[in-house]
């Protein structure tokens, strides 16, 4: 798989690569880490793999993927532990996949947008409430789905890896504090061994990088 070589979030674990080593690690697979800079993004080689130009890429054998939810689904149908036995379970952890990135990523990618992107635009101060409130109708939807339960739907699945992944992007906002059981449901993922090891790795790379 690729990440970056130098993330912009400093090691926060927010690039898409989190997603992808996280999944890999719940279900026991050894994987290599190729590291990529922006330029090399932008190159033939990468794009040859990725035709957007972005992270992360996976590569199994003659197999080439990208996007970070395409990438997560194929490793949790190869191996076990991230989609139930069950066929309707299975059917409703994936429903969970595609809720976190189709319906509750997309207002979050605004508000990531208007924090970093349009900070000194004219019209930050008026867009930034509309986008906050978009969002906190999302986790409010969310939150009453999830109730007093730890997971999603039973068991941890790839839907809770995939909408977690999706909510820690507010971690530093504010916004999920703002509903005790998913700001718990987040803490709860990041405890688990496997995002430890994950995170412990995509840092271990911010860190080198920052100190070459």
């Amino acid at each position: 798989m690729t990440a970056f070589e130098r993330s912009p979030d400093g090691g926060r674990g927010q690039a898409r690569d989190i997603r992808v080593r996280w999944a890999l690690e719940e279900v026991g697979q050894p994987y290599h880490v190729r590291l990529v800079s922006f330029s090399e993004m932008k190159q033939p080689a990468h794009l040859a793999v990725n035709p957007f130009g972005q992270i992360p890429t996976y590569e199994e054998g003659d197999l080439c993927l990208f996007e970070s939810g395409s990438i997560v689904f194929h490793i949790a149908e190869r191996h076990a532990g991230l989609l139930p036995e069950d066929a309707n379970a299975r059917a409703r952890a994936i429903t969970w996949m595609f809720a976190a990135l189709n319906t509750v990523e997309p207002p979050i990618l605004e508000f990531v947008t208007v924090v970093i992107l349009e900070r000194d635009a004219t019209w930050h101060d008026q867009r930034l409430p509309l986008v906050e409130d978009r969002i906190r109708k999302r986790l409010a939807e969310l939150s009453r789905c999830l109730g007093d339960a730890d997971w999603l739907d039973g068991a941890f699945s790839v839907g809770d890896l995939v909408m977690v992944g999706v909510l820690r992007r507010l971690n530093r906002s504010g916004l999920l504090d703002e509903f005790p059981n998913l700001a718990a449901y987040v803490a709860r993922a990041e405890a688990r061994p496997a995002f430890k090891r994950a995170f412990e790795a995509q840092l271990a790379v911010a860190t080198a990088a920052s100190n070459g």
